[in-house]
Parts: C-alpha cells; sequence; structure tokens
C-alpha cells in the first residue's frame, strides 16, 4: 500500500518516540505526509474540537506544559510534520471526523505490552474505530 498522509496518536511520555521513528520510516518509503495527534482523555471532552497546533495561535483548554511536551515530538521528528492535532476527549470518537477531515490513510498507535493492557487494551478501541488502516507497535 502507498499510504499518502500518516496520523500518530501520541501519549506524552518517551516511548511515543518509538512511534515517530516508525512514521518518518515509513513517511521516506511512501512519500507521505506525517501529522500528530494526541487526545487527553484524563478530564472528559472539555473541548469538543480538535485544535491544529500548526494554524491556531490559541490553544484552548490546553495547558503550556502539554504544548510544550507536543512540540518536544515535533522537534524530535527528522521528518516535517504536517499537523500537531490536540483535543479532550476519546481518541476514537474522534478518528472518523479527524481522519476524513485530513485526509488520513494510514493510522498507527502504540500499544503497552504490560499486565493492564492484557486485560483492558484500548488498542482494540481503536482498531474497532478507525476507519482506515492502523498499525499498532508494541511499546
Amino acid at each position: 500500500m502507498n499510504y499518502k498522509h500518516i496520523l500518530v496518536a501520541l501519549e506524552l511520555t518517551e516511548e511515543s518516540k518509538v512511534l515517530v521513528d516508525r512514521a518518518v520510516y515509513l513517511a521516506k518509503l511512501t512519500n507521505a505526509e506525517v501529522s500528530f495527534i494526541h487526545i487527553d482523555g484524563s478530564h472528559g471532552e472539555i473541548y469538543p474540537e480538535v485544535v491544529d497546533l500548526q494554524t491556531e495561535t490559541n490553544h484552548p483548554p490546553f495547558g503550556e506544559h502539554t504544548i510544550e511536551q507536543i512540540r518536544s515530538f515535533e522537534s524530535y521528528s527528522s521528518f516535517p510534520i504536517k499537523h500537531i492535532l490536540l483535543g479532550t476527549g476519546d481518541l476514537a470518537d474522534k478518528l472518523a471526523n479527524t481522519i476524513e477531515n485530513n485526509n488520513v490513510d494510514l493510522l498507527l498507535c502504540g500499544h503497552h505490552n504490560d499486565f493492564w493492557s492484557k486485560i483492558v487494551s484500548y488498542s482494540k478501541h481503536l482498531v474497532d474505530a478507525s476507519p482506515v488502516d492502523i498499525l499498532v507497535v508494541p511499546i
């Protein structure tokens, strides 16, 4: 498959660098664009919209620490990042519209191989909700 736009679902942890590396590798192979998405589900859906940090100057309801963390992934990447999308709520609920609005054809996400992930897999929830191909990378 020749992908054109890869969307990387990031957690704000160092482990997400594995996902950035994988996305950049695939993008170089397929001449695709890369975008990031981070949806903070810790406080529910405070803000219903998904904000693109590449075009928006106002970042509600995201604090500077969150902005700095997501920007650090952009700096880490050896590849230009088209969109940096931030939102609140549930990533799976935001996927269909975000993917359609941004012409994404591959979603890349991570999966932890720990005890809790064997009991409750968030990756399965994303797979069920994704309208495009999905690559789940073990972290």
